[in-house]
């Protein structure tokens, strides 16, 4: 992880594929799909070319609420994202904002350890399987 709190991970498939696949993990989890944005389609649709680059929008809030009780100003970073985006090269990589970085943003403190650590857990394990073949 950066200073910035950003966790970029290879993916050995495609762009589309990586984000079908990180799609139906985060669905497994019990999460919830709030949004699909593919910015290369918006690009294209105001004649601009992108490189495949798509989000995902989702979360849960069983596991994002204590965190907003605490300060709710985490609802600026909640629900999580993830980024899929091809490089020049043709490698494919997931972008996503560590949550465990978030909430020192936030100054959250030890008062959420045990909600923190298990949406990071859940987090880590979504984009592991998502980036490893089955």
């Amino acid at each position: 992880m950066s200073d910035d709190g950003m966790v970029t991970v290879s993916s050995p498939f495609g762009a589309a594929e990586t984000i079908d696949r990180l799609e139906a993990e985060i669905k497994e989890k019990g999460m919830t799909i709030f949004a699909r944005i593919d910015h290369s389609a918006g690009a294209a649709a105001v004649g601009m070319p992108l490189r495949p680059t798509g989000l995902l929008v989702f979360g849960n809030a069983r596991g994002g609420t204590p965190l907003m009780q605490v300060d709710q100003r985490m609802g600026i970073d909640l629900p999580l994202k993830a980024l899929v985006h091809e490089d020049p090269a043709g490698s494919v990589w997931i972008s996503y904002n560590d949550v465990r970085w978030l909430a020192r943003r936030h100054g959250l403190g030890d008062t959420v350890a045990s909600s923190l650590a298990l949406m990071a857990a859940t987090l880590d394990d979504v984009i592991t399987k998502t980036s490893k073949p089955r």
